[in-house]
């Protein structure tokens, strides 16, 4: 009986002694302590890779994008997919010479790196659907798939997994010419502002009268150095914009362009017609005299893209409807309407900010916010550049463009060619663009 009691109060001793807890508890939660630590290290270091796997993705997508419309006669889509996955393999470890040969379904080409049977979950995957476009063009759509097996750290592995498989997608589209069949207006400034210097000198001219607001319409002399007018930075603002447009439709079936420019009143417009030729010629024999009303141009390129007769002509020529564009651009604001001077408010001095100003609107910029929002809903894309243009200017601009990307406000020559290009890069669809 002694004997009992006396284990029964050591076992009971026992159960009621904290001393080893510590230690056992310690034991028990290390090895989570170091799985959180490892995974924390390791979500670092995925996010990084799948960065770095989705770069490699876009960029792949893009190569093969471009280069079937760079080499649409050259190249098949199937080398389009080896480019791709070269582009892969300076990045993330995928072999083009790996990668079986294989079609999917009509017009799609379909291909994964080779490897060992249980790693096929890591390999990339290039597909290429083709798609034809009017009589004799194609569009292209690349989708990447870019696949690898992230090893997790030691102390993340005491979770029981060893790796994880990541996954990043890209897709780009391309197409050759007839993808972007269009009916393009130029609607132009060329206002008595328009002869003011820019902040280029003009490398052809060691003197000449150099026109700004302050000297306008004064008798003045030839000073050195001479700067490049406002109008002469036009004109090679619109060959860099049209340059694309004639590159892409080198036989003139596909790009109809037509010009109106205006001052006090409408001029006379070069109608549309096939290629670039014409509104080039009609933009290079602009002068800069006069005041500004944009309304009467305005109007005009909108009725004339709207004719069913437009529409008709692509029909006839390359099967397509076309997109329509208008390209807007003033660097003043509205002073006259139907060739009359109006009597507007002074302008604030300094300039607000544009997004807080209150417009103050005349006649002539009623009537063009008018004519911009039936070419919107007519479905023809606006865009608009208001060229060193004071608050006034930029305001109707902004509210014109079809979209707050399609507004620009160059504030230098540069600027202007270069908003000018991004136009004609745009609408002629050249260049590949990813998707996705």
């Amino acid at each position: 009986m002694g004997r009992r009691y006396t284990v029964g109060r050591s076992f009971g001793a026992l159960l009621k002694d904290r001393g080893g807890n510590f230690g056992i508890m310690a034991a028990i939660a290390t090895p989570l302590i170091l799985a959180a630590g490892g995974m924390a290290i390791d979500f670092a270091n995925v996010m990084s890779t799948k960065n770095q796997m989705q770069d490699a993705a876009d960029a792949a997508a893009l190569a093969a994008a471009s280069s079937l419309v760079a080499n649409k006669d050259a190249l098949t889509p199937e080398k389009a997919k080896e480019i791709a996955l070269n582009f892969l393999k300076a990045q993330s470890g995928a072999t083009s010479t790996d990668v079986p040969g294989g079609t999917g379904g009509t017009g799609a080409v379909s291909g994964a790196a080779a490897g060992s049977p249980t790693d096929v979950q890591t390999q990339p995957t290039i597909d290429i659907i083709t798609t034809d476009v009017g009589k004799s063009d194609k569009a292209y759509k690349v989708n990447v798939i870019n696949r690898q097996s992230f090893q997790l750290n030691a102390m993340t592995r005491l979770l029981g997994k060893n790796s994880i498989n990541l996954e990043t997608v890209a897709v780009a589209e391309s197409a050759t010419e007839t993808k972007n069949a269009m009916s393009m207006y130029l609607v132009l400034d060329r206002s008595g502002s328009m002869a003011f210097v820019t902040n280029v000198k003009d490398e052809k001219r060691t003197k000449c009268k150099n026109w700004t607001a302050d000297n306008w319409g004064k008798n003045i002399s030839e000073t050195s150095p001479c700067m490049v007018d406002k109008i002469t930075t036009l004109k090679s603002a619109v060959e860099t914009l049209l340059k694309p447009l004639a590159t892409m439709d080198p036989d003139s079936k596909y790009v109809r362009v037509g010009a109106v420019s205006y001052s006090s009143s409408i001029f006379p417009e070069e109608k549309l017609a096939w290629g670039t030729t014409k509104a080039s010629t009609y933009v290079k024999a602009l002068e800069a005299n006069g005041g500004t009303d944009s309304s009467g141009a305005f109007i005009k390129a909108v009725a004339d893209l709207k004719l069913k007769g437009e529409t008709d002509a692509h029909a006839a020529s390359n099967g397509l409807k076309p997109n329509k564009y208008i390209v807007f651009m003033t660097d003043g604001a509205n002073t006259h309407y139907n060739g009359k001077a109006l009597t507007l408010a002074t302008p604030p001095k300094p300039e607000p900010d544009l997004d807080k100003y209150t417009p103050q609107d005349s006649k002539s910029d009623t009537e063009t916010l008018k004519a911009c929002q039936d070419a919107k809903d007519a479905g023809i894309r606006v865009f608009t550049i208001a060229f060193m243009a004071p608050i006034q200017g930029k305001s109707v601009l902004k509210r014109c463009a079809s979209t707050p990307a399609d507004y620009k406000a160059p504030e230098n020559a540069d600027a202007l060619v270069k908003d000018f290009g991004e136009i004609g890069a745009t609408t002629s669809g050249k260049m590949a663009r990813l998707t996705k």
